[in-house]
């Protein structure tokens, strides 16, 4: 999992990445909101950022306000990290967006626990799938335009947005029409005046 941090003390990121990297993670260090912003909306943005309230060109509370008021291509589970304690913080900070919040100096259990908690938050939105917009349908064969720019059946379509499984079957008025095609009227019936 890749872990940005973002925080202007230089040598609280150089320890927190030593130590995220020795429990398995790959740790990427900002200095500063702003370089913080362009990671997360980035081609290869982190699942998770801790990020420190004090920072310059964009604290981390106006960073957790980006972050929420943008459609991301991926979501971004963000730790607030902070010398400040009062619970006016601690609500500030998780009304501005933060999933969690954590005081400076931090017990290095207590963050790989609450880091545990960002990748089980994180696992269960990637199984949550839904469709949302407007989806461009053929009006001649029902097939559906896909984020690539493919036309594939609906059935496919939603089966790969959703969590939705399909049977197919056959309604009346579709199974009248089909047996009128293999019988037409008037062919099989029987001759008259003979």
């Amino acid at each position: 999992m890749r872990i940005l941090i973002a925080d202007d003390d230089r040598m609280s990121t150089m320890m927190l990445g030593r130590t995220l990297e020795q429990w398995g993670f790959e740790a990427i260090v900002v200095h500063d909101g702003a370089a913080a912003w362009e990671r997360i909306t980035g081609d290869e943005p982190p699942a998770l950022a801790i990020v420190d309230w004090m920072m310059p060109v964009m604290d981390g509370i106006e960073l957790c306000r980006r972050i929420r008021a943008t459609t991301l291509r991926s979501p971004v589970y963000v730790i607030l990290l902070t010398a400040r304690s009062s619970r006016q913080d601690l609500v500030a900070g998780l009304e501005a967006g933060a999933d969690d919040y954590l005081t400076k100096p931090f017990d290095p259990d207590e963050l790989r626990a609450r880091i545990h908690v960002g990748q089980r938050t994180l696992g269960l939105i990637a199984n949550i799938k839904r469709l949302t917009g407007l989806l461009p349908i053929c009006s001649y064969c029902k097939r559906i335009r896909s984020d690539h720019d493919y036309w594939e059946q609906v059935e496919s379509y939603i089966t790969e947005h959703t969590d939705a499984l399909f049977s197919h079957g056959i309604c009346p008025s579709c199974l009248a029409k089909a047996m009128e095609e293999l019988d037409p009227p008037g062919i099989n019936s029987p001759k008259s005046g003979v």
